[in-house]
């Protein structure tokens, strides 16, 4: 089952199930209005909106539509939480080891992980905005899981039968930022604006063999500006897995219905796989050439992310984002919401978020998000 979330009747959207190929959609407001409340009560709708998608994909339905992809939100527009981690240790290794610094024991066995922003999750085809383009633009391709209500302390097993959807996203990072905020020993807050999501978000059903219970044996491809930047298998060198990411996130509390896990930019120690994100890729080129030489996004560059099942078909549809650079700024009146509806849907809700500017790192200071 495939859903996906139109913009259209609030916030938080309004639901849709979409056929497999990405072509037609229905809208089920006497089911779950959003997928939220899907969510919410999903022992309830589930079985209802297999139903559905049953017959949206034999062609048996009425009321289905032709589906645009620039009429979607996210699936989730904001969710209640969002957590991330950094599942595949390759891609820490080499950022650390590019700057001379081992990595602790620990990382081996105490998952990394930090709770982002949720508020204002972007589409998959809304810009990147970015108010600088010296803060280190970046893209970072990742699979999350998104959650049933999960308990403390939460069993192995208990995580796997929490898994209700799978997800495709983009983790913006702007790594110029990142370095000082982290030496201030808080977390995240500029570094780190609205993550993007692929149209849809499917259940693991949908992957067929390609999902065990606890992780997606998928290529997700990344593109620059249209030439291929990585192609990794999510699967290999995954060393913590979806269960252990949720039992690491429940130790000292529960998860609500709708909580986002992603597992962190993907990442293999194969070379020809390439890489997810930038950050990744200059870290290879300082450790192999000396120094970095691939700039971070630049204004009017293009990121596409998207995952083909082995029949082809395209299993969460494309992230495609343009990079925008809008200068940050401050007032007390309304933005302008004309020029922002220009550039993308959410490109006001961006811009109030980069309001008011850090002090600026340059691109020498630039450092991986999660080292």
């Amino acid at each position: 089952m495939k859903l996906a979330t139109l913009r259209r009747g609030g916030r938080d959207g309004a639901l849709v199930v979409v056929d497999r190929n990405l072509s037609r959609a229905i809208t089920v407001p006497s089911i779950a209005p959003t997928l939220q409340m899907a969510l919410d009560h999903w022992k309830d709708v589930a079985g209802q909106l297999q139903a559905i998608s049953d017959r949206l994909n034999w062609g048996t339905v009425d009321g289905a539509f032709p589906l645009r992809l620039d009429d979607l939100a996210a699936p989730l527009p904001r969710a209640y939480q969002w957590l991330d981690a950094s599942a595949y240790l390759h891609h820490v290794e080499l950022v650390r080891k590019s700057r001379g610094v081992s990595m602790p024991p620990s990382f081996a066995s105490d998952p990394i992980m930090y709770q982002g922003g949720s508020d204002s999750l972007l589409g998959p085809h809304d810009p990147i905005v970015l108010a600088d383009q010296t803060w280190g633009g970046d893209f970072e391709a990742e699979l999350a899981v998104i959650t049933d209500d999960v308990p403390m302390g939460c069993t192995r097993e208990q995580a796997i039968a929490a898994i209700r959807l799978v997800a495709l996203l983009n983790d913006i990072s702007l790594r110029g930022l990142i370095p000082a905020e982290l030496a201030k020993g808080f977390g995240f807050i500029h570094g780190k604006p609205s993550t993007a999501l692929a149209p849809v978000v499917v259940t693991p059903d949908e992957l067929g063999k390609a999902w065990d219970g606890s992780k997606a044996n998928v290529e997700i491809s990344v593109k620059l500006n249209g030439t291929q930047f990585g192609s990794p298998n999510a699967a290999v060198d995954m060393n913590f897995d979806f269960p252990r990411l949720m039992m690491h996130a429940t130790k000292t509390r529960m998860l609500g219905a709708g909580t986002i896990i992603g597992a962190g930019t993907v990442s293999n120690r194969d070379r020809n796989a390439g890489s997810c994100c930038i950050a990744e890729r200059r870290a290879i080129e300082a450790i192999e050439l000396g120094a970095p030489t691939t700039p971070y996004l630049r204004g009017g560059d293009r990121v596409q992310i998207e995952v083909r099942g082995r029949d082809g078909v395209s299993l969460f549809g494309a992230i495609d984002q343009r990079v925008v650079i809008k200068p940050g700024r401050c007032s007390n009146h309304t933005h302008d919401v004309e020029n922002a509806e220009a550039a993308g849907p959410q490109t006001h809700i961006i811009e109030a978020r980069m309001c008011i500017k850090p002090r600026q790192v340059g691109p020498s200071a630039v450092a991986s998000s999660r080292t």
